[in-house]
């Protein structure tokens, strides 16, 4: 809470504004220091950005590129691609093989009996089983799992058993069903149970089982918990109007004559990934091979990304000099426009990292490392031995000198029209190509590492500016601030003091003249 001074009764001065415009002109001299923690606290953010996307590039293209996977891309084609679909891995074998599909995975699904209650009338999900006619007491049924034995039973079985009761409302079952790892849904519209398996595959079938023991003299047959599932409607009969049940089961394919299964339609053999999608008749097959295009676009996507790097840290070094901005007050933004104070910060931001000796330091050593040659089985390649080039000095944009271009690419207008080297490479000899691009990106990756690996008292390990020394700029510059903002306020409270001393004594002297005034009035 600021400070309620009452100054000037017996002077008549207006000393809050004569104080205000002596304050002033200290304020002015401490704008300054104000302004330049603000261009260093925009600085640190500049890098901050900047060393984002250097530590990206350095992390995932230049990392990445240095091993064999990178270039170890292969494809295969079906004959026929309403059949199956193939994803391949690297580990995959090039050639042909033959693919047959013998049968689909399919997904257990129990479709219920048509449900009346004991009047004939149509139920609903509030429906109970006493309602359906069902006089008999609690009991339990079984839900197997599995597949089925000959004799009905399973040799799995879900726990626990579900409750059965006269009580009990059809979408309570159907909620049982549910809980026990099922989809299960009763539709009023057809007065129908609806229950399926969540997987496919025989390992995922399963069945409502009676839990009713044997008769014997002593003691009768239960039959409790078989009216439970025929009243439920969930006895499988194949009759008309009778429940009706697909049983889970296998996808089964014969690769070059061997037979695999699974419980789903995917296959995971030797580096394929084969997705059955339908029967065949007859035998369709599956060619492997090296994905030259994909490498080349691997190589493509590397450059595209080193060249957007290098161009916006071109950009930034070479930037035009903002000299004579400075970091506008609040009282200079009133009288500017949006637009224009947007404008002027924008010139002070886009030349804070412009001649940065670090910034050229990181983008000497790409600059260096991407002009590397390489030994390979007798033969020197360079970049250039690819058909990569930097357009040269007068033919390239401002800014972009130092970006490497593709012969042949159909994306770059300046060389759309050379002839393709890399595919042919590519394409002729992959491991060479391989080799070259790995101990390239080894080289650049090796660079830069040499740089972000650097801890001292100004830089922070994996960062590639002096994160530490810009912080320590921006707390001394803070220091400068703040001593200069007491300063100011010292100076304040010393005006206030000599003109409160001033009114005081204005004040005695008021009183001897009024004193003086009556004595010779008497």
């Amino acid at each position: 809470m600021g400070k309620i001074r009452i100054t000037g009764m017996n002077s008549g001065l207006d000393t809050d504004a004569m104080v205000r415009e002596l304050v002033n002109a200290y304020e002015k001299q401490g704008e300054k220091y104000t302004k330049a923690k603000t261009k260093t606290e925009w600085k640190q953010e500049a890098w901050m950005t900047l060393n984002g996307k250097i530590k990206n590039f350095f992390s995932k293209q230049a990392s990445n590129m240095r091993f064999s996977s990178a270039y170890a891309k292969k494809k295969t084609t079906v004959s026929d691609s309403s059949k199956a679909s193939v994803v391949t891995s690297s580990g995959a074998v090039n050639g042909s093989q033959s693919l047959k599909i013998n049968a689909l995975a399919k997904t257990a699904y129990l479709t219920g009996a048509e449900l009346k209650d004991k009047n004939g009338n149509a139920v609903t999900k509030d429906t109970t089983l006493a309602d359906l006619g069902y006089t008999g007491g609690e009991t339990t049924v079984r839900i197997g799992k599995g597949k089925q034995n000959t004799d009905g039973s399973y040799k799995e079985y879900v726990t626990p058993d579900l409750e059965i009761s006269g009580s009990m409302t059809l979408d309570q079952f159907a909620k049982q069903v549910s809980a026990a790892g099922y989809n299960a849904n009763f539709d009023e519209s057809t007065g129908r149970f609806f229950i399926s398996s969540k997987n496919s595959g025989v390992v995922n079938n399963f069945g409502f089982v009676a839990t009713d023991t044997a008769a014997t003299e002593t003691s009768p047959a239960n039959t409790d918990s078989s009216d439970a599932l025929r009243f439920l409607g969930l006895t499988v009969t194949g009759s008309e109007g009778g429940a009706h049940k697909i049983d889970g089961d296998d996808a089964e394919i014969e690769l070059n004559g061997a037979k695999f299964k699974s419980a789903t339609n995917n296959f995971s053999i030797n580096g394929l990934t084969i997705t059955a999608k339908d029967v065949t008749s007859e035998a369709v097959s599956i060619v492997t091979d090296t994905d030259y295009e994909d490498i080349y676009d691997t190589v493509k996507n590397f450059f595209k990304e080193y060249n957007s790097l290098m161009n916006e840290m071109d950009k930034l070094y070479n930037a035009k000099s903002a000299k004579g901005y400075e970091p506008l007050t609040a009282e200079e933004k009133d009288a500017m426009t949006d637009d224009e104070v947007k404008q002027w910060e924008t010139k002070i931001k886009d030349a804070l990292l412009k001649d940065d000796s670090e910034l050229d330091t990181v983008a000497s050593a790409m600059r260096n490392a991407m002009l590397s040659s390489f030994n390979i089985d007798g033969k020197t390649y360079s970049l250039s031995s690819f058909g990569i080039n930097t357009l040269g000095y007068f033919n390239a944009a401002d800014n972009e000198k130092n970006a490497y271009h593709i012969d042949g690419n159909p994306d770059d207008p300046d060389t759309s029209g050379n002839e393709d080297k890399l595919k042919a490479m590519i394409a002729s000899n992959p491991e060479v190509t391989s080799q070259f691009f790995q101990q390239l990106a080894g080289k650049l990756y090796d660079a830069m590492n040499k740089i972000q690996s650097t801890s001292d008292n100004y830089t922070s390990y994996g960062n590639f500016f002096s994160d530490k020394k810009l912080q320590n700029d921006y707390v001394d510059k803070q220091k400068q601030v703040d001593k200069w903002e007491k300063y100011v306020a010292d100076q304040e409270d010393k005006y206030y003091r000599q003109f409160t001393a001033m009114e005081s004594a204005m004040s005695s002297l008021n009183s001897q003249q009024q004193y003086i005034s009556q004595l010779f009035a008497g």
